[in-house]
């Protein structure tokens, strides 16, 4: 699918465009060969622009050929199912002499943002403040879908601490492996933001440096919200652990002292039930003789085990 945009001024509406215009937005969501094939032939974009922008395993980077620049970023995505809430995925811009052009293999809450026009201030005539705006607002839901998770831990330490299941478990292995790869695109983001400030890759107007450092500054904050809330399911996961393996002793200690507890009435009972001479075998009140010395012999261990509290 693919969507023409143009703005050009604060007062003017974004419009939809049926062929594109200089300045305008040409979106790009997970296109077919001839859509591709279309655009490439307009404005000589290179294929391999197109092909790692659609690539969901590409890395964070930067490219210049033809007169035109490719920026790839990884992308927030949360899922409504699937074995992972929260995702990566790449996005490429493609900013041409003419155009700006973004690639992507789905629609995004940030793609919605832009065409829903939620974004205050931005017009696709400015092609490096659009592409600005665009790399602020991923900043803006990685820091999102960031406090989502923070709120999911806090329930899930809370349920561990009722449930003896797995389930939560593996929904707290889930979040650190979404943590990974937030952690890993990040930081790969941040890298281009680098090399973009000491204009390795475009050229920008110094008006637009300040909205720069913000991004770079937003994309250091969410490295570090990472890093610390790896931290806290870390630290959770081994506490959890830990305690566990201490239930798991106390069980264990607990099944044992009633073990050796019930193991006197029957060392008692089978001391009495071998067929020798035995004291008490002609007395009518052997058996509750026997029975009571069973109960006292078991009454004092139990009193031995609870006094050093090992029951």
């Amino acid at each position: 699918m693919i969507y023409i945009n143009f703005k050009a001024g604060a007062s003017s509406e974004m419009r939809r465009l049926k062929k594109p215009v200089k300045g305008s937005w040409i979106d790009m969501i997970n296109p077919t060969d001839t859509e591709v094939k279309q655009i490439l032939k307009m404005f000589n974009v290179p294929m391999e622009f197109f092909t790692a922008a659609l690539d969901p395993d590409e890395r964070p980077r930067y490219d210049v050929e033809n007169g035109c620049v490719l920026i790839i970023f990884k992308i927030p995505v949360k899922r409504s199912s699937g074995p992972l809430r929260f995702e990566t995925i790449p996005i490429g811009i493609i900013i041409t002499k003419e155009v700006i052009i973004t690639a992507c293999l789905e629609k995004t809450e940030i793609h919605k943002d832009f065409h829903e026009q939620r974004i205050k201030d931005f017009y696709t005539s400015k092609r490096t403040r659009f592409l600005f705006q665009i790399l602020s607002r991923i900043n803006r839901y990685y820091m999102r879908y960031l406090d989502l998770i923070e709120s999911e831990i806090k329930t899930l330490e809370i349920g561990l601490t009722k449930s003896v299941k797995n389930e939560e478990i593996i929904q707290m292995f889930t979040l650190q492996k979404s943590l990974i790869y937030f952690n890993t695109a990040v930081i790969g983001n941040g890298n281009v933001l680098e090399n973009i400030m000491k204009g390795k890759v475009l050229k920008f107007y110094e008006e637009d440096e300040d909205l720069l450092e913000n991004i770079i500054v937003e994309n250091r904050q969410a490295i570090e919200m990472i890093s610390v809330y790896n931290n806290i399911l870390s630290n959770t996961l081994d506490a959890y652990a830990s305690i566990v393996s201490n239930n798991l002793n106390i069980v264990m200690k607990i099944l044992t002292s009633l073990t050796i507890i019930l193991a006197f009435p029957t060392m008692v009972a089978s001391f009495y039930g071998m067929n020798v001479q035995l004291p008490l075998q002609e007395n009518p009140m052997a058996f509750w003789i026997t029975f009571l010395i069973s109960i006292l012999i078991s009454m004092i261990a139990a009193t031995i085990f609870v006094k050093k509290q090992w029951i």
